[in-house]
């Protein structure tokens, strides 16, 4: 089950669309979906997080706490709204695409994908952009 907490004024237009979208991006890497939340955020709330937990005291636009068990995928996904707004002005993406691919790729990370490396980034930024596809608005 996939669930949406918002701790900013910020809210997904249709939570239904956006769950059978991150449920295809599971059953397309053959993995079991389980219990998945979002938590939409501001930079401050997801900074405190990122210095709590993983002693990085810097903004981000993503953290992910990963519980998966076996193929079984469960996790928390804290997404901060402003700094993917940001983001998207510094890349010159619209805001939806943007918040696609970081919702994309926190999912991708419990599947088995990893980004430290550049040849790992890699094939995240590939699996981002196929993931973003399967979302037909």
């Amino acid at each position: 089950m996939i669930t949406y907490n918002y701790e900013t004024d910020f809210e997904l237009s249709d939570e239904e669309h956006y769950s059978n979208w991150i449920s295809q991006i599971i059953t397309s890497e053959d993995k079991k979906e389980g219990e998945i939340s979002y938590i939409f955020c501001d930079d401050e709330y997801l900074n405190k997080i990122n210095t709590e937990f993983l002693s990085h005291d810097d903004y981000t636009d993503i953290i992910s706490f990963d519980y998966s068990v076996g193929n079984e995928i469960h996790g928390d996904i804290f997404i901060s709204v402003e700094r993917v707004k940001d983001n998207a002005l510094q890349y010159k993406v619209d805001f939806l695409d943007e918040l696609h691919r970081v919702m994309a790729h926190g999912v991708l990370h419990y599947c088995g994908f990893k980004d430290k490396t550049t040849e790992d980034a890699q094939i995240m930024r590939m699996k981002e952009e196929e993931k973003m596809k399967l979302f037909i608005n």
